[in-house]
């Protein structure tokens, strides 16, 4: 879903205004992108999978290896996907689960099982909901999809370990905060919690692969 840059330049506005740390954030990352170009949901939901659990640099390896199995270019389609073993998914880099994962997910989309268009009218909880019912997509992989796929500004993923170690280096000096700590800070970026997310990510250097 593309996002207009004023929308986008707002958010960064409001951001600026209820939090210095972000104000700050802002002026040395620039412009968020979230939304900034068309992002295919297959492709990002097959590269949320693939980034579970791995560093950056790890799930950037394996996609190269998948794409170019699987003969994509910028982006991979269920046929592509469905084309190939699992064993040779194996031999990129997928763990076994990983590799079965994506396969079903190719076969859902492909039969229309898991229709985009739909998941597009869904409010957030109700996407998140749906996502977390596919196989091998957990809550943090649904929220990265709403977040990047589908545009939604107001996401942010307590268990995304990047975002909470950002909010613990810059609220509690590294110290670790517990869940109501956290929320309570996170709260006051509502309704952009997705741009502060992405503003978080840039601080860490630990931003998932899309």
């Amino acid at each position: 879903m593309l996002i207009e840059r004023d929308v986008i330049a707002g958010a960064e506005r409001h951001l600026s205004r209820r939090c210095p740390h972000m104000r700050r954030l802002i002026r040395s990352h620039g412009p968020c992108p979230i939304g900034a170009t068309r992002r295919d949901p297959f492709q990002v939901l097959c590269s949320s999978i693939i980034s579970q659990q791995l560093s950056v640099k790890a799930a950037a390896t394996i996609q190269e290896r998948v794409h170019a199995l699987v003969g994509a270019k910028k982006r991979m389609t269920p046929a592509q996907l469905l084309a190939v073993t699992p064993e040779a998914l194996r031999a990129c880099g997928l763990s076994n689960a990983k590799a079965k994962w994506l396969q079903a997910l190719a076969t859902q989309v492909a039969s229309g099982e898991l229709n985009f268009r739909k998941l597009a009218k869904m409010d957030d909880a109700a996407a998140l909901v749906t996502l977390d019912a596919l196989p091998g997509v957990g809550l943090w992989t649904a929220e990265m999809f709403i977040m990047f796929a589908m545009g939604r500004l107001d996401v942010f993923s307590m268990g995304d370990v990047g975002l909470r170690n950002g909010v613990n280096r810059l609220f509690g000096e590294g110290a670790k905060l517990d869940e109501p700590a956290t929320l309570d800070i996170v709260e006051r970026w509502a309704p952009y919690r997705s741009v502060a997310s992405w503003y978080l990510w840039r601080y860490t250097e630990n931003a998932p692969l899309k």
